[in-house]
């Protein structure tokens, strides 16, 4: 593989790395001959995520801290340092929807449940925010690395139901243009922070909106599948390769960007 796409032996933090889409790319990360470092909230699930990536011949490490608290957090930026010595990458995965914060059909905005509300915002927002501002220390003070945040479809228009959920990554989506700048212009051109928007993918979090008991599409999934060009859902896998891409020198001049990936979902009108 040429070099300049290389992400061998840099030092990669991965929230939600135990999730379908952390555990994939952490999965990648290694193969790719990083160091990876699994955090989150439940120590047995990450002790055994990171067993695995062990046993295919990486170097793992599980470390226990919510990404809402800035002392777990900075805790864990500690145990990282002594063990590997830097921190390279940060991927903030952590986040989603959650069901106290989705309407049903038959609800509107009005009938919202405000604790599910600040429950899912404070998850995606916070939950990005507190893993950039700890570990973008660290990066400033060895002026490199590479933050790369998850956004989403539902901060390119309205999707409907999940109005929290859009609000947080929309917020996700401007929080990453100006965190990309505010390092730039004071840390260096060798810290870069860029997002990308999934579209539509299968997990834990939205299986039962998107998919009858029986495997068939729901009446939601019917649309989503309509309005995307490809005609398909993503499959975890698919996120790899652009995040990798994000997090080498191959993106050297590449910071505050937003990259959909989404069969096409965001260009289409569906006309």
């Amino acid at each position: 593989m040429n070099e300049i796409f290389s992400i061998k032996d840099k030092v990669a933090v991965i929230t939600g790395a135990s999730g379908v889409l952390g555990s994939s790319l952490a999965k990648s990360f290694i193969e790719a001959g990083a160091k990876v470092v699994a955090l989150g909230r439940k120590q047995a699930t990450l002790d055994a995520c990171v067993k695995e990536l062990q046993e295919s011949g990486g170097d793992a490490f599980a470390v226990e801290a919510n990404v809402m608290n800035i002392e777990n957090l900075e805790i864990a930026s500690k145990k990282i340092i002594e063990r590997f010595g830097k921190i390279d990458i940060l991927l903030n995965i952590a986040g989603g929807n959650i069901p106290a914060a989705t309407l049903s059909p038959d609800q509107s905005f009005l009938d919202m449940n405000i604790e599910g509300w600040n429950e899912v915002t404070n998850l995606n927002i916070n939950g990005t925010v507190y893993p950039s501002y700890v570990f973008g220390k660290v990066m400033a003070e060895r002026g490199s690395g590479s933050i790369v945040n998850i956004s989403s479809m539902a901060a390119y228009s309205a999707i409907t139901r999940v109005a929290g959920y859009s609000a947080a990554k929309s917020a996700i989506t401007n929080f990453t243009q100006w965190l990309a700048s505010d390092l730039a212009i004071k840390y260096g051109d060798k810290i870069r922070v860029n997002a990308i928007a999934p579209g539509f993918f299968i997990g834990d979090q939205n299986r039962a909106i998107l998919l009858n008991p029986d495997g068939s599409l729901t009446d939601r999934s019917k649309k989503v599948i309509a309005k995307t060009p490809m005609g398909r859902f993503g499959e975890a896998k698919e996120l790899n390769g652009i995040v990798q891409f994000l997090c080498s020198d191959a993106a050297s001049f590449i910071t505050g960007a937003l990259v959909p990936v989404d069969g096409g979902f965001s260009a289409f009108s569906g006309v």
